[in-house]
């Protein structure tokens, strides 16, 4: 019997996982919530590295590796597509489509932190959604900002940031309230593409609120891509792992 291995992170990957059966593994890296109630065997943690994820896969006698990690994630899509090649299977990712700005948007890449702190300069009152990420600059805001940080769990700010603690998919509603209750004036935002985060754009887009977006990362090559849930269940199917 083939079994899978998915590697979570996104939204979609869940969906995929509530598809599959006992034989094969869901596998967290631990941040965010558990799910319980799958068919399927649930692994939290990290395999320490391309070797360790290999020598998991060979262990477990995996037949196919299916990426469904978090577009930024670069670090552990490589790893998934070396481990892959190293034990002589296939590797799958499901990459989801980036957003495009629409007409009315003041959309400008940044390719780094340091990129980013520099196109921060003319704001007050910026709005972070990038993750934890910014709580390691804590003690860099310049006195004329006040941070708001948004990220899955509440983390200690300081005098000069605010870590609201929230968990998408977020309603339009709610973001324009967080914009005019925080007088946002900018917004720091992933490319991550999903439609779960995507009200906050439109909010930006209503308002005129230029919005800086951390540039995605080049992801590796592998035998397959796909973009939708779909996609990765027809293909599943065909090939008979599911």
């Amino acid at each position: 019997m083939k079994r899978i291995l998915l590697l979570g992170g996104v939204t979609e990957a869940l969906a995929i996982a509530r598809t599959l059966g006992p034989q094969h593994i869901y596998s967290l890296a631990g941040v965010g919530r558990v799910p319980t109630d799958l068919t399927c065997q649930v692994r939290v943690g990290g395999y320490g590295g391309a070797e360790g994820l290999a020598q998991f896969i060979r262990d477990e006698g995996i037949d196919l590796l299916l990426d469904a990690t978090h577009p930024y994630a670069a670090r552990i899509s490589q790893n998934a597509a070396t481990a892959a090649r190293l034990s002589g299977i296939a590797c799958w990712a499901l990459r989801r489509p980036a957003w495009q700005p629409q007409a009315g948007d003041d959309w400008r890449e940044v390719s780094d932190w340091a990129e980013l702190i520099d196109a921060l300069k003319p704001f007050r009152r910026p709005l972070f959604t990038l993750g934890r990420e910014p709580l390691q600059h804590l003690d860099e805001i310049p006195p004329e900002q006040f941070w708001t940080l948004r990220a899955l769990d509440v983390y200690p700010g300081n005098e000069r940031c605010e870590v609201i603690g929230a968990r998408g998919p977020f309603l339009i509603d709610e973001e324009r309230a967080l914009f005019e209750r925080r007088q946002i004036d900018v917004l720091i935002s992933k490319n991550s593409g999903s439609t779960a985060t995507e009200p906050k754009l439109e909010v930006a887009r209503e308002r005129g609120v230029p919005v800086l977006v951390l540039k995605r990362p080049v992801l590796p090559v592998v035998e397959r891509e796909f973009e939708s849930v779909a996609e990765v269940l027809r293909a599943m199917t065909e090939q008979v792992f599911i």
